[in-house]
């Protein structure tokens, strides 16, 4: 039997605090918009299906660049490496350009491959489904490859962290 709990009897900060004990990666989505480059950071994202392949993410609905990402119809995950924090910051703020000292090369759609990420996979958008105060993005997996740095960067409890060595 499943015991359904109000949501009203905790807040928002508890939430947070203890889904902040589940340790996620942290991954860069970018596309071009016209001829421009968009991105942004998120820290919920899933392989979703392996056939066909595909993965998802949530970006928040108040977002300024993931309509400009969903306009693109295409967009490249940056599974960001553990040296890359600035950059997720920088992704992680509106607005500013945040390509500007960006190393990058367009992907087969066009979106943007980041320099120096562990991993990338580029996908189509396939589906957008409200989820709350995020949407759930469901792409198809067009193109993916480990890049370089294989150690990827990981949030936890607030802050970025490290995984202990091998």
């Amino acid at each position: 039997m499943t015991t359904r709990v109000d949501a009203s009897v905790f807040d928002s900060a508890h939430f947070r605090r203890v889904l902040g004990h589940l340790p996620t990666g942290v991954v860069a989505i970018s596309a071009i918009d016209g001829d421009e480059p968009v991105g942004l950071t998120v820290g919920s994202f899933a392989s979703v299906s392996l056939e066909p392949p595909m993965v998802g993410f949530f970006p928040s609905v108040t977002s300024t660049s993931w309509p400009r990402i969903e306009r693109a119809g295409s967009f490249v995950a940056n599974v960001l490496a553990e040296h890359q924090a600035e950059l997720s910051t920088a992704f992680a703020t509106s607005g500013g350009d945040k390509f500007g000292r960006l190393d990058w090369r367009p992907g087969s759609t066009g979106a943007p491959v980041l320099d120096g990420v562990a991993a990338w996979i580029e996908c189509e958008v396939a589906d957008v489904v409200p989820a709350g105060d995020h949407l759930f993005v469901l792409g198809r997996v067009l193109d993916l490859a480990v890049a370089g740095d294989p150690r990827p960067l990981v949030f936890f409890q607030g802050d970025y962290a490290r995984l202990a060595g091998r």
